[in-house]
């Protein structure tokens, strides 16, 4: 008669061989709603992904992006070109072009207000690579950013706006979302009397498909605290933008 240890036992060795024929991706999936968690197209998954599931979900989408090429009717077995296509995509989505929804927001050292500076502050353009969430084309551009700190703010490094812009970017989005969650992330960080951001960028999804417009650009903007209330801030900041027009 088997006895209670041996039947755990047993147990957990069934639940070990089910979960092993279970995609990594309905796995992740599992943990976040049993979290209470959410998994949009813009949201950072890091600390749901354990150990080797990297790895996994590579396999796992070089896999789905195959029938995909198959769908296409490319014939990956005998044309060269399109052989590693769908293990390069996989790689590219979730190491690249993605990456900011699977590794963990980058660490950035905050040092205090010692010199009590109350001046603005611009930090830009910043490069941006992103991608539309739509239909998952380039949105390249530009960012800047100004900051209008207190004695009690908070300073970062130039080269960490630069770490966060492209952890938060590198995700598939909208730009007006996209620009003020940055603005959530900096606010927070740093918490300043006032915070500005403009990004400018070409947006593939109008230049290679549809209207392909090769000329048109979005421009949009988030002012918080003291860029939303002085005007004048407001326009000093949107004046001495580096590169603007370039």
């Amino acid at each position: 008669m088997a006895t209670s240890k041996s039947r755990a036992r047993a147990a957990a060795s069934g639940l070990r061989k089910e979960r092993a024929g279970t995609p990594v991706s309905d796995r992740i999936r599992e943990r976040i709603k049993k979290a209470g968690g959410r998994f949009f197209a813009n949201d950072n998954i890091a600390q749901y992904l354990e150990p080797g599931d990297m790895d996994a979900l590579v396999d796992e989408v070089e896999g789905e992006f195959t029938r995909v090429l198959n769908a296409l009717v490319i014939d990956t077995d005998n044309d060269h070109n399109t052989h590693d296509t769908a293990r390069r995509v996989a790689k590219m989505y979730l190491r690249e072009v993605f990456g900011g929804r699977y590794v963990p927001e980058p660490r950035v050292t905050e040092f205090p207000n010692v010199g009590r500076l109350s001046e603005l502050m611009i930090v830009g353009p910043v490069t941006v690579r992103s991608a539309c969430s739509h239909h998952l084309c380039p949105i390249i551009g530009r960012i800047w950013v100004g900051v209008m700190p207190n004695e009690g703010s908070a300073l970062i490094g130039l080269s960490k706006y630069a770490r966060l812009v492209e952890w938060m970017m590198n995700r598939p989005q909208i730009q007006e979302e996209a620009i003020a969650r940055l603005a959530d992330l900096l606010e927070d960080k740093m918490q300043p009397d006032g915070l500005a951001l403009v990004m400018e960028a070409d947006h593939y999804c109008m230049q290679w498909r549809g209207v392909k417009d090769m000329d048109s650009k979005m421009t949009n903007s988030v002012m918080r605290g003291a860029f939303l209330r002085n005007s004048s801030l407001r326009r000093e900041f949107l004046a001495l933008m580096p590169g603007k027009g370039k």
